[in-house]
């Protein structure tokens, strides 16, 4: 297939050389965002290339984004992946998608429908840390979440992932067939753990019977995802469209560095995804926290401390000094120490491949796109590393330092008096909190004290209130560059 939308493409675009005929869904993903587009969607695309698998992927949305359903079914479900190096760009036609359905437009039966088919293997997912639709502070199922209360009471009618997926499951039990392996592509620590939790307690909550059957017969293997990519944007899509030769409204630009490292445990087979780069292993946990402390706690530090600065994306805050040399040293002074890593690992270089990575000028990684959920983020990117430091006695200062921004930034006001467009689960709560207190010290010990973010260990040790404090009033008195380049 030589076009999308039925344009020709400009030379150089690099397109499906497999045979997309042959392929058959026997993966169903929920959540056909950016990140999945240029990571699980192109792994599969790049091992149809290399060997006769016929895996193919049907593509689900469940909130939103219908349009983008719409758009991929019109164009033969290809869609383009802009791989943008600092110096050059190659433009890939993914064809590994064989179906696109949304509840609107195909209605809920048809999606359980299509999850319930014999051959469907895999049902994978990248829905957000809220998602899963638990409590933070526990790991354990929201029973107060909307969602999860109206999927309780009309179980054949989900609106959740966790809601589909164990109907979905149930139909294949009543119907005598063997049960799909669930997926997480989530930044969630031990994120197929999470699944499983969320989706047994679910479950136990219409059937105990149900519930230990699936405990007994799914996986929920645990992954690691690495690739920075930003969310797609007006600029994005027509840079992309000049390299095609066509409009692609599915089109999605990202980095060349890619990583996925995946727990070996598939009850219904899998695909040869190491053969695209992928690596399997025993178990994912120590590369998990190596990127959820250092890439994504760093992350979380620059987009909080860069947006309070001034900075609109990532690269931006790269070109300052002090925000460099700080996010190095956030990484190999805060997060790396905490980290218990397999022998041969080398962290100071990952973290230098790290800073190459933030730096890189030809991607638009927006600081208000990371600064997203914290609520949800900070628990796993920050919680873990400073519990190491406060038991061991050492220095936390940039973890505290990012925790204060985050405070600072969820006021909703910047600080040229603008104001901030937070998005956030929690965030009419903690706009609460910083509106009763005002810009004043006062509101560090408050937003600490909420244990869906912070447990009480974390959130009343009086060194984590003194060293947020401190960073917080630094923020108030010097601005966020001033208290960044202290560090």
């Amino acid at each position: 297939m030589k076009t999308i939308a039925n344009t020709p493409l400009n030379s150089g675009i690099l397109l499906p050389e497999y045979d997309r005929s042959r392929l058959v869904t026997r993966i169903v993903h929920l959540g056909f965002g950016a990140f999945h587009r240029a990571h699980q969607g192109l792994f599969t695309h790049e091992m149809l290339a290399k060997t006769d698998s016929d895996w193919g992927i049907c593509e689900v949305n469940l909130f939103g984004g219908e349009s983008l359903i719409q758009s991929l079914c019109k164009q033969d479900h290809l869609y383009s992946v802009a791989e943008k190096g600092a110096e050059s760009t190659e433009v890939k036609v993914i064809g590994s998608v064989t179906e696109a359905m949304h509840p609107a437009k195909n209605g809920i039966q048809a999606i359980l429908e299509k999850m319930a088919e014999p051959q469907v293997a895999i049902v994978s997912m990248t829905i957000t840390e809220k998602g899963y639709c638990t409590d933070p502070a526990t790991g354990k199922l929201d029973k107060n979440n909307p969602l999860v209360q109206q999927d309780l009471l009309t179980p054949q009618h989900p609106k959740s992932a966790l809601g589909y997926i164990v109907q979905a499951l149930k139909l294949r039990r009543e119907r005598g067939l063997p049960p799909f392996t669930v997926m997480s592509c989530d930044n969630v620590q031990e994120n197929g753990h999470v699944a499983k939790a969320a989706i047994l307690e679910f479950a136990q909550s219409l059937d105990a019977e149900f519930r230990d059957w699936i405990e007994t017969h799914v996986t929920f293997p645990c992954t690691m995802v690495d690739r920075i990519v930003p969310a797609a944007t007006p600029e994005t899509l027509s840079d992309i469209a000049t390299l095609l030769g066509c409009d692609d409204p599915c089109a999605i630009a990202c980095e060349p560095f890619r990583q996925w490292v995946i727990e070996d445990n598939f009850v219904a087979g899998r695909p040869d995804w190491n053969v695209a780069g992928a690596e399997f292993v025993a178990d994912v946990v120590p590369y998990e926290e190596m990127k959820l402390r250092m890439l994504n706690g760093s992350h979380s530090f620059l987009a909080y401390l860069g947006y309070l600065g001034g900075y609109d994306h990532i690269s931006d805050t790269m070109t300052d000094a002090g925000y460099r040399k700080a996010a190095f040293d956030m990484m190999m002074k805060a997060q790396a120490p905490s980290l218990t890593m397999p022998a041969g690992t080398d962290l100071q270089a990952y973290a230098m491949l790290l800073i190459e990575r933030f730096t890189n000028p030809s991607l638009k990684h927006r600081t208000w796109q990371i600064a997203m959920d914290g609520s949800q983020k900070i628990p796993q990117r920050m919680g873990g590393s400073l519990k190491y430091h406060l038991a061991n006695g050492t220095d936390f200062s940039w973890i505290t330092t990012a925790i204060a921004g985050w405070m600072r930034y969820v006021s909703g006001i910047d600080e040229a008096g603008n104001e901030i467009d937070v998005r956030d689960p929690m965030a009419e709560q903690l706009r609460r909190i910083c509106d009763q207190h005002g810009f004043h010290v006062s509101v560090v010990p408050a937003l600490l004290g909420i244990e869906a973010i912070f447990p009480r260990e974390l959130g009343q040790n009086p060194q984590v209130i003194d060293a947020v404090s401190r960073a917080y009033q630094s923020l108030l008195d010097n601005g966020a560059r001033a208290t960044v380049a202290a560090l």
